[in-house]
């Protein structure tokens, strides 16, 4: 079947990797309608919040896999209004609508094509949320989807949501939600939310540790824990919707996940079910702040290989120290986790950051957020981490010394990037000079320590929430060491 210019299989179920031909795509909304409890003709309401190229990818995906099942299930998608779109992007709309032949029909059976002529020649503005009802996306021009249902009330977009999928960028997350949570208040049941975002916040009061944004999500709306599940790569959202091969894993409680990963997997797009939800989300931040390095040292070394495996070598035993330093037992950089950060640092809006950076096309003074590209997640966590692994308070030792340092001097490139991105007392040259030191450690002992657990064997330390606030407070503050014992401030994944 074909729908929208998409090919549509239909009878098959990938579990897992594996092909089952006893159920397609409406079986599998009718499976995830009785477990939400949709019953007779009331709808599936799906709505997207924020329009990013991967909030606006899931959702053309969706639509193009169920909304042929109208009767059953609603998708939209909610943008801010009022966004312009400039001329020059106007003007490259318009070459990309003419070089795609089923983008134009499109377009002329919609009675849509003339205002792209009439913004094209200046005579018209074109609005973000405008072209998205027509399938642009304002930071993939060059990717057309299909046309979408665009909402820019957000009341009207989320009150009766029963799944929500976050798009927004985590720098938006808390704010957004916490708007929602005003129009949720009167309800019997909490909807489920699956979110796309990466990246953190720090927080140093009652003691230091970070926020994820299914934690920001839980703290705006009050939606239980069990109902925010997190949805992260190996992927790139152009090449998924290209119908590029591509896994994914959908993490959280199991009440939700296996059932969503279900409806979430299409032939090309398998997704694959974690408990770890902790660890997934870190490396999602993490891998945005080093894919950021990634670009500026393939920019500056002409696109070493060598350099480049060095540089691999080297941020990949940091993110493994931060992740351990973060979480007792994280899961191993391996598989999946290890494959998404590998795509990110290859290509990416991050990498492609940091390479305009060192080539001097960009200056950290623009700011974060880039015209056609959106916001450039890996900045904000630079800071968030950086600040949190300052903290003097978690301070460890190396091994064989007996003065403790913060654990940000065990992490090298964090901290050069903070120098190059936040107080901009360096250029991006410097972290060639980061990844050239001749007292450079083998990576690997960075990595021994972590998994060590030396600086994290938790052993008569407890943390609880207050019930009311969310807020972590510590029962105990001793930590015992495998080596030592010190009384230290933990960290604390809330």
């Amino acid at each position: 079947m074909v729908i929208g210019g998409i090919a549509v299989m239909r009878n098959n179920m990938y579990a897992n990797g594996s092909i089952h031909h006893h159920n397609g795509n409406e079986e599998k909304l009718d499976d995830l309608r009785r477990l939400v409890g949709k019953p007779g003709a009331d709808s599936l309401r799906i709505v997207g919040v924020g329009a990013g190229a991967w909030g606006s990818v899931f959702a053309a995906m969706l639509q193009d896999s169920y909304g042929q099942y109208c009767e059953k299930v609603q998708i939209k998608i909610w943008r801010r209004p009022g966004r312009a779109v400039d001329r020059k992007t106007a003007e490259h709309l318009f070459e990309v609508i003419n070089s795609r032949e089923d983008v134009l029909r499109r377009l002329i059976s919609r009675c849509a094509y003339l205002k792209y002529v009439e913004g094209r020649l200046g005579d018209r503005t074109l609005y973000a949320d405008e072209i998205l009802r027509d399938g642009f996306c304002l930071n993939m021009i060059n990717n057309p989807l299909c046309p979408l249902k665009v909402v820019t009330d957000l009341h009207e977009a989320v009150w009766d949501a029963d799944i929500v999928i976050n798009g927004l960028p985590s720098t938006e997350t808390r704010e957004v939600f916490e708007e929602i949570s005003k129009y949720w208040k009167e309800r019997l049941t909490m909807p489920i939310v699956i979110s796309l975002a990466k990246g953190i916040e720090a927080a140093l009061n009652p003691v230091p540790h970070i926020v994820t944004p299914t934690q920001m999500i839980h703290r705006a709306t009050r939606v239980p824990m069990e109902n925010i599940l997190y949805l992260g790569g190996p992927n790139i959202a152009s090449e998924i919707y290209n119908k590029e091969y591509a896994n994914a894993r959908i993490c959280g409680a199991d009440r939700w996940r296996k059932p969503l990963a279900n409806f979430l997997r299409q032939p090309h797009f398998i997704v694959w079910d974690n408990s770890d939800l902790v660890t997934h989300e870190v490396m999602g931040g993490l891998k945005n702040v080093y894919a950021i390095g990634a670009g500026m040292v393939a920019a500056l070394t002409n696109e070493s290989a060598t350099s480049k495996a060095v540089y691999f070598a080297q941020c990949t035993s940091e993110m493994i120290f931060i992740t351990h330093f973060l979480a007792e037992d994280p899961e191993k950089l391996a598989g999946p986790l290890l494959a998404d950060t590998y795509v990110t640092l290859l290509k990416g809006r991050n990498a492609w950051y940091g390479q305009m950076l060192a080539k001097g096309e960009l200056n950290v003074n623009m700011g974060d957020n880039i015209s056609g590209k959106g916001m450039i997640q890996g900045v904000s966590a630079v800071g968030a981490f950086y600040v949190l692994l300052s903290q003097s308070s978690l301070s460890v030792s190396r091994p064989g010394e007996a003065n403790p340092v913060a654990p940000v001097e065990f992490c090298p490139i964090l901290k050069i990037l903070y120098k190059i991105l936040i107080t901009r007392e360096q250029q991006s040259e410097a972290i060639l000079q980061v990844l050239q030191d001749e007292n450079m450690n083998d990576p690997r002992d960075r990595i021994e320590i972590a998994q060590s657990h030396t600086f994290y064997r938790v052993k008569a330390t407890v943390f609880s929430y207050a019930s009311d606030s969310g807020i972590p407070s510590p029962i105990c503050s001793s930590y015992q060491m495998q080596d030592f014992q010190t009384p230290v401030c933990g960290v604390l994944l809330d």
